[in-house]
């Protein structure tokens, strides 16, 4: 699984496409949140805070992590070299984890020259360090366990198809739907008898931990979409063998 982790690691940074994904994320974030007329930006909220940033990252990784995973398999498959992986004295399993974990560190890379943000927000306040520690690093938290199931959808996507574009619709598509479908379903029925049907979204759970308090309830959601996706992938891979 390591040979495979550096692999991708330095199939992202041999190129210029891990460096124009970092690039892309931290510009698109910078303009909304603090040059562009929009709901997100940050002097317009009237305090400071990063609420506007947590808002607008699971937009932008909803197309920024799919483009990041598109490649993972569906390369491979196009250049046959996938045989050629599962040849090696790996199983399934720890080429599925090392295609995740090699793609979740190119995000997480993405996520952390954002903490500038932090410091931003420390001296925009009336009083400096006049902000909510623990809702900011829950929001952190929360993240990393978002990207973690953004990257899970998107390395499966790459794995049922040899084309990237394909892989990526499909990658931003399973995103979209986890994460806005089931509250936006909830919302237009109006029905409070289906307040489960919204705790199956990754939104409720993402807002819930971004309060800064850590529910193991949340965790455990996280981590078994995550670990379903990944299940999903090792096993579209062992069937097509």
């Amino acid at each position: 699984m390591r040979a495979i982790l550096y692999k991708e690691i330095n199939a992202f940074f041999s190129s210029a496409i891990g460096y124009v994904v970092i690039a892309i994320f931290l510009i698109l974030n910078a303009l909304f949140l603090w040059f562009l007329d929009s709901g997100y930006n940050i002097f317009d909220q009237g305090y400071a805070s990063l609420l506007p940033f947590f808002s607008l990252a699971p937009w932008v990784f909803i197309f920024l992590i799919p483009a990041i995973c598109m490649k993972s398999f569906s390369e491979e498959k196009k250049q046959g070299t996938l045989e050629l992986l599962q040849t090696l004295p790996i199983n399934t399993w720890q080429l599925v984890l090392g295609k995740f974990f090699g793609a979740l560190l190119l995000s997480v890379l993405a996520l952390l020259p954002t903490l500038i943000y932090v410091v931003c927000i420390y001296y925009l306040g009336k009083t400096p360090g006049n902000f909510d520690t623990g809702e900011i690093l829950g929001s952190y938290i929360g993240l990393f366990f978002l990207i973690s199931i953004y990257t899970a959808m998107g390395i499966f996507a790459s794995s049922l198809t040899n084309s990237q574009i394909i892989a990526f619709m499909t990658g931003a598509f399973l995103c979209f739907i986890s994460y806005f479908g089931f509250s936006g379903l909830t919302d237009a029925i109006l029905n409070s008898d289906i307040y489960a049907l919204e705790y199956l979204g990754i939104a409720f759970h993402y807002k819930s931990i971004s309060r800064g308090v850590i529910d193991t309830r949340d965790i455990v959601y996280f981590i078994s979409v995550t670990a379903l996706f990944l299940s999903l992938t090792q096993f579209n891979l062992n069937k097509k063998n």
